[in-house]
């Protein structure tokens, strides 16, 4: 077996006294059982120091503070605010000052698992390397990181955190930061930048893409979020799990054919995965065989997906019209191998050694065709079929969108119409995909989209990420697209030219 890496104030510039003594406490409030108030201390701040390549960073950490006034779970809706510390004496940092400075909001989520505050770290337990909150410290970025919650939140023996209870809190965070935008030392909510991995990829491109939706308004004031506007500028997505009822056919799209797969170790963990063993997943050494019936379904669902494509509408930067015949063949397939073409190429110019990439067509130094027939094998399967809807919902995917007694359910047509069992109800599967919010008057989606899908990635197909990618580009929004050569399912890798990006639109 190959063996591959996966790669994750009351005005501005008023100088703020800081009070060590005042520290928020989630613990101790919750166990008041009070509602909390809306309105930003000020005076809770903590300087802190860390070191990031060599220099200081100082910074002023509000940590742990409830964003909506009646959560349903206040540990995993709170959020931490970093803020570089030369904004809190007029000071500039990378060009930005205290008015100006983007709002990098990074999220924790992996897995649907509840997402955790992501504070500054010097070296992250996975890469060794600063985090992107530090990094983010270091170019001028003011950070809010929210927790978040997830399919295993639990309160009072309810689960609190299924479907949509992430998109939910990804908003009410926004609103927080809205309501308070003459109380914040630093940062401009109107540049807020979310960033997440895998179903933090997705939530990321939720958030972009569902500005103001009113679907969400009535989970909104559940939990008493403040009443103000949830749209951001940009957002910043790294393998996005997302477009769940679609992703079974686009996997065996690619997959079909290849009926071993080597799971993720989280995926092995079940149960004992945490959010961050879903965000940094290791390959199993050990094959496994697909069983007839799985092989059965993966062919149902490869046929299905040339259908749903050719609704989509979907065209190239050129106008040509992007299609699949009954074969799975065609100018949407054509565009995909160019995906790969591309990402291979700029490999070879920054001289990385391609020779094993036998799928891959390479002469006089220029990638000039790629079998996808091929490319199964050369990365591996990771999932049998269905990938996401299992049949035996088994999937982290069924359970997030199961119910607050924690029963899973299906949400792949083909997979319950085949299979039976109980499926989660449309509405519900239908707001958590962002294609289904772009193009909608009263929904504002973000005018910048960076999105990174590794060519090595085995969780998702490439497919589900180009479709969001075209889709947000035909609905007027700017994406920066591409797929790293040699990366897996991972996030965060590539944090230089991530900030660059920010500071590209920002600037």
């Amino acid at each position: 077996m190959k063996k591959k890496i996966l790669a994750a104030v009351l005005s501005f510039g008023m100088i703020f006294s800081i009070n060590p003594e005042k520290i928020f406490s989630v613990t101790s409030a919750a166990m008041m059982n009070q509602n909390y108030d809306l309105n930003f201390d000020t005076s809770c701040g903590i300087e802190k120091t860390l070191n990031y390549e060599g220099r200081e960073i100082k910074f002023v950490a509000y940590e742990n503070i409830v964003y909506v006034a009646n959560p349903a779970s206040a540990e995993s809706q709170s959020l931490s605010i970093y803020i570089p510390s030369e904004y809190m004496s007029g000071g500039t940092v990378n060009g930005y000052t205290a008015k100006t400075a983007p709002i990098f909001m990074p999220n924790g989520v992996g897995g649907y698992m509840p997402g955790k505050i992501l504070p500054p770290v010097e070296k992250d337990n996975f890469t060794q390397e600063p985090n992107a909150t530090l990094t983010a410290l270091s170019r001028g970025l003011v950070v809010v990181s929210p927790a978040i919650r997830g399919r295993f939140t639990v309160e009072n023996n309810v689960y609190v955190g299924k479907a949509p209870a992430l998109i939910v809190d990804y908003k009410a965070a926004v609103r927080y930061l809205r309501h308070n935008k003459n109380l914040l030392p630093a940062g401009d909510v109107e540049k807020i930048i979310s960033n997440g991995t895998s179903a933090g990829g997705a939530l990321s491109a939720a958030l972009g893409s569902m500005g103001n939706a009113s679907e969400f308004e009535k989970y909104l004031q559940e939990i008493g979020a403040a009443n103000e506007r949830d749209d951001i500028f940009a957002a910043s997505c790294y393998c996005p799990i997302t477009n769940l009822e679609n992703a079974d056919a686009a996997y065996e799209w690619i997959f079909y054919g290849e009926n071993k797969y080597y799971p993720a170790m989280w995926q092995l963990a079940g149960a004992n995965a945490t959010a961050d063993d879903a965000n940094k997943p290791k390959d199993s050494e050990v094959a496994y065989d697909m069983t007839v019936e799985e092989i059965k379904i993966s062919k149902v669902l490869r046929d299905a997906f040339p259908a749903y494509v050719n609704s989509l509408n979907l065209h190239d930067a050129n106008g040509r019209r992007l299609t699949l015949n009954r074969n799975g063949d065609g100018s949407f397939r054509d565009f995909i191998k160019q995906k790969y073409m591309e990402s291979a190429q700029v490999a070879l110019y920054e001289g990385r050694n391609l020779s094993d990439a036998t799928w891959l067509t390479i002469r006089n130094g220029k990638v000039i065709d790629a079998d996808l027939s091929k490319y199964p094998s050369a990365v591996t399967r990771q999932k049998a079929a269905p990938a996401f809807d299992k049949i035996d919902l088994s999937s982290a995917e069924n359970d997030e969108f199961g119910t607050t007694s924690n029963q899973p359910k299906h949400f792949d047509s083909i997979v319950h119409d085949i299979y039976g069992g109980e499926m989660a109800d449309a509405e519900m599967i239908r707001i958590m995909n962002p294609l289904n919010f772009l193009g909608r008057n009263d929904v504002k989606v973000a005018k910048h989209f960076r999105i990174r899908a590794g060519a090595a990635d085995r969780d998702t197909s490439l497919a589900i990420s180009v479709i969001l990618t075209l889709k947000l580009q035909e609905h007027g929004s700017t994406v920066n697209y591409f797929s790293p050569w040699g990366i897996g399912h991972a996030g965060d890798y590539d944090l230089d030219r991530l900030f660059d990006w920010i500071d590209s639109i920002c600037k």
